[in-house]
């Protein structure tokens, strides 16, 4: 059985990295090329732990763990404009974006990401999903990030939609922990994008 919408959601919200982008290898590609630079091998585990966080806390990561003597804000720069380089490689996790597709015009949906807007504008054009969506809520849109609600809070808020209508997709424990916090039916798209 394929991915579904809950009866009672009236609005629905997407994660977007892991979620309607399969990102996880170019993420891990630019973070290989950043490695290579500072000389030390990337963990891929990093990726794991901290899906859905901004990319801040996982330069900090970098920094702490490997001792790059360079500024976790100077290796986030690096970093994005390495992603959006190399978004061209991008592909749709397309069980969940066949959702977006099938409930477009029928139902508000928004995008809560971790992501920065930036780095959002540049997957979803990737993508072609950028015409899709009523609301995007960025890392650089709230000040608590995932596992905090207050991204998915907003994408409510700014579909007019009350939080316990709305349903969220999503592939990172910080996020289905957000979504619950925040009251929401959950899907947690995993077992239909791997």
């Amino acid at each position: 059985m394929g991915i579904t919408v809950h009866p009672e959601a009236k609005a629905l919200i997407f994660d977007l990295d892991g979620t309607l982008s399969d990102s996880l290898p170019v993420h891990l590609k630019t973070w290989e090329m950043i490695a290579e630079q500072f000389g030390f091998n990337f963990d891929p585990q990093i990726l794991y732990e901290l899906t859905g966080r901004p990319t801040i806390d996982f330069a900090r990561r970098v920094v702490e763990k490997y001792g790059v003597n360079e500024a976790p804000e100077k290796i986030v720069r690096m970093k994005q404009e390495l992603f959006w380089e190399h978004a061209s490689l991008l592909k749709p996790h397309k069980p969940v974006v066949d959702l977006v597709f099938e409930h477009h015009g029928k139902l508000p949906m928004a995008i809560g990401t971790g992501a920065s807007r930036r780095s959002a504008e540049v997957q979803l054009k990737a993508l072609g999903l950028n015409k899709y969506f009523e609301a995007v809520v960025s890392a650089d849109d709230v000040t608590l990030h995932k596992p905090q609600p207050e991204t998915f809070l907003k994408c409510a808020e700014l579909m007019g939609v009350q939080a316990h209508e709305c349903q969220v997709f999503e592939d990172g424990v910080l996020g289905i922990e957000a979504a619950e916090t925040a009251g929401m039916f959950i899907t947690d798209v995993r077992p239909y994008t791997y």
